[in-house]
């Protein structure tokens, strides 16, 4: 049975090989995906971002756990959802692979067969997701995980290109690290369609979602919030309304406040499908990875088309402020010397 079949029958060995090949980046890897991604675009894919120390591994281990049994995700028919969790780590300075730090925490899923975790490592990329992880994520979707959490390496501010990536969007807050204004200033908040913050049994916590909610309210005047999840109904979401990202307060490490997040997951999730967001949020993924490839490729291009000395030398003119950068660049693509 070939690697790709295997990968399509749940043999958890086949996958994490493939997605080891696609970390390496080797062409057999990259060839399993191509045949892969006809079987993609079933599962939903959920974005966890938030400063470090907020608590976003044990925010996840308690929905996958919560998921598990059976409970928050009704949109699902036949059994619980089958959850994969994608955990983008710092690279560790002396291998260059994960720390896997995020393992360590998730230690409660370990044995159920209906739960995958791959820790990643971020391999200098910034936005807080490796270069990797559209790739991988296409794996699991084809593999047929339900639900895909995507855990970025927590860096803080530059963590925007998890909206791009997921369809639900999750910001963990906590109080008492002054991330309120910083997220603010940041547009963190901009990107959440689901607020959480987290350990609000801290001192503190009140103010902290006092914040976030007057934020939001003077920053999206326009917008009418959509119900909260417990009282809406079916076809909520087709009366024109934008969703009003919700702020909500969990105390991850009890479990406190988790069934009103899944509640909201699924409430997010039966908007974005009635209201046709959820096909523009497709779109908008695709549409941003495939011009990643194409700003990749097409720079492997010109650097392999002009000797390697030429940039160089170019690079040389600049640091002697002779041309500036785009002078340079200029000359280099119209094939000027250097």
């Amino acid at each position: 049975m070939s690697l790709v079949e295997q990968v399509k029958s749940g043999e958890r060995l086949a996958l994490a090989r493939l997605l080891s090949q696609l970390e390496d980046g080797e062409p057999a890897g990259q060839e399993a995906l191509n045949q892969l991604y006809p079987h993609t675009g079933k599962a939903h894919l959920i974005g966890v971002t938030g400063a470090p120390g907020t608590g976003k591994s044990t925010l996840v281990n308690q929905l996958v756990l919560e998921l598990r049994q059976g409970r928050g995700w009704t949109l699902l028919e036949g059994g619980p959802p089958r959850v994969a969790v994608l955990a983008v780590d710092p690279t560790s300075p002396f291998t260059g692979g994960a720390i896997l730090g995020d393992r360590i925490r998730m230690r409660d899923l370990a044995g159920d067969p209906g739960v995958f975790i791959r820790s990643m490592a971020s391999r200098g990329a910034r936005g807080g997701l490796a270069r990797t992880t559209g790739s991988l994520v296409q794996v699991l979707d084809a593999a047929g995980f339900d639900l895909i959490f995507i855990e970025t390496v927590g860096a803080g501010q530059a963590e925007v290109q998890i909206a791009s990536t997921a369809y639900t969007t999750v910001v963990v807050d906590a109080p008492g690290l002054g991330d309120e204004v910083q997220a603010i200033k940041a547009g963190i908040l901009e990107i959440g369609d689901l607020i959480v913050v987290n350990k609000s049994d801290l001192p503190g916590a009140e103010r902290s979602l006092k914040a976030l909610r007057s934020s939001l309210e003077l920053g999206h005047p326009a917008r009418r919030r959509v119900r909260a999840p417990a009282q809406a109904s079916p076809g909520d979401e087709e009366n024109g309304e934008i969703w009003m990202p919700l702020v909500l307060p969990i105390t991850a490490t009890t479990g406190e406040g988790i069934p009103e997040l899944l509640n909201a997951l699924v409430q997010h999730r039966r908007y974005l499908v009635g209201s046709g967001e959820l096909a523009e949020r497709v779109r908008s993924r695709i549409r941003s990875e495939m011009e990643d490839r194409l700003r990749e490729r097409l720079l492997r291009r010109a650097l392999a088309a002009r000797p390697s000395q030429s940039f160089e030398a170019m690079l040389e003119r600049v640091l002697a402020r002779e041309l500036s950068p785009q002078t340079a660049i200029d000359a280099f693509l119209d094939g000027d010397g250097p």
